[in-house]
């Protein structure tokens, strides 16, 4: 009976492999040899470790699976797993989420608070109170599992691109981490790095659809398009020069997130050649100098209010990449 239960909530709950591929969400087709495609390898891990996390008696079998993935997708691995386990974790009142963080997914938390997002969005919201696994000691939480809320705007995106990206509606507010009016903030910062794989890697479609939305909103897309641009990357230099041109005085905001990113590769132990072009084109940091901008910038998590430590630290970073005398958007 347990395995039936598991193996249907399966099938309800995650896409198949050939609903996250780019031309059964309606993309852009891209050309065979585009280095793009590749973009379409992390949606496929992201299912793979969900499945294998479904599947899984325990969590040093689903390390094990997950080890067998290419390290540069190996956290979007993570990112599944997560969300299968968030899910499990709910809906039976286990721990598995905090065994999986707390052992071999340490070094992808961060990627992972992102795969807690896919699980709140396939999950009723009187039920995300329980989605956060207790991480006390781990230096990024709970500051960082804003990322989940990002993880969910970025669920949004993809899988309903006309109503969250061409529609540019706003979800209902949510009070993460007793800041509801940022929730709405940090779903933008996840559809922006939706909008890198939507896109293709094309900057200038990017730029045109982020232009859609309305003025305020546009920093945090800037924002979630470095982050996608620098971890998953999908193009070579000249693409990145011209992102970075495009985005013009939103460039801090694009700068952040790519020191984000770039944070998030060096935790996980592996930082693919293109995210060391973005550290450079991006930011004009080294890897090694863009990890201690955001290791300098970061804030302890205080007593909740309007501005969570979070965005804090966003602003911090940011203020590295602002002239002078200028303040973060």
């Amino acid at each position: 009976m347990a395995r039936t239960l598991r193996a249907l909530r399966r099938v309800l709950l995650a896409p198949d492999l050939t609903e996250v591929s780019f031309a059964r969400r309606g993309f852009a087709p891209l050309p065979a040899n585009d280095p793009a495609t590749r973009l379409e390898d992390v949606p496929r891990a992201v299912v793979c470790g969900f499945e294998w996390a479904m599947e899984a008696h325990d969590t040093p079998g689903i390390a094990h699976r997950l080890d067998l993935l290419d390290p540069e997708q190996r956290g979007f691995g993570y990112e599944g797993a997560t969300m299968a386990f968030t899910i499990l974790d709910v809906m039976g009142r286990g721990h598995r989420t905090r065994e999986l963080l707390n052992g071999p997914g340490r070094p992808h938390v961060l990627l992972a608070y992102i795969g807690i997002g896919f699980a709140m969005a396939r999950l009723p919201r009187v039920l995300w109170r329980k989605v956060l696994p207790d991480l006390t000691g781990q230096p990024f939480h709970p500051v960082m599992s804003w990322l989940a809320v990002d993880g969910y705007g970025f669920d949004l995106a993809y899988f309903h691109t006309r109503r969250w990206v061409d529609e540019q509606r706003v979800p209902a507010s949510y009070p993460w981490q007793g800041a509801p009016a940022y929730f709405p903030r940090a779903v933008d910062q996840g559809i922006g790095r939706a909008l890198w794989f939507i896109h293709g890697a094309r900057p200038e479609r990017v730029d045109a659809a982020i232009r859609g939305f309305a003025e305020h909103r546009r920093p945090d897309l800037w924002s979630g398009a470095g982050l996608a641009s620098a971890f998953a990357g999908g193009c070579g230099t000249d693409t990145f020069d011209t992102l970075r041109r495009l985005a013009d005085q939103h460039l801090p905001a694009l700068a952040q997130g790519a020191v984000f990113a770039i944070r998030a590769r060096d935790l996980a132990g592996y930082v693919p050649e293109h995210t060391a072009v973005a550290a450079r084109v991006l930011t004009g940091l080294s890897v090694e100098a863009a990890v201690a901008l955001a290791d300098d910038s970061a804030v302890a998590e205080g007593q909740a209010g309007p501005v969570p430590a979070y965005e804090q630290w966003r602003r911090a970073i940011q203020a590295h990449f602002l002239p002078e005398g200028a303040v973060p958007r």
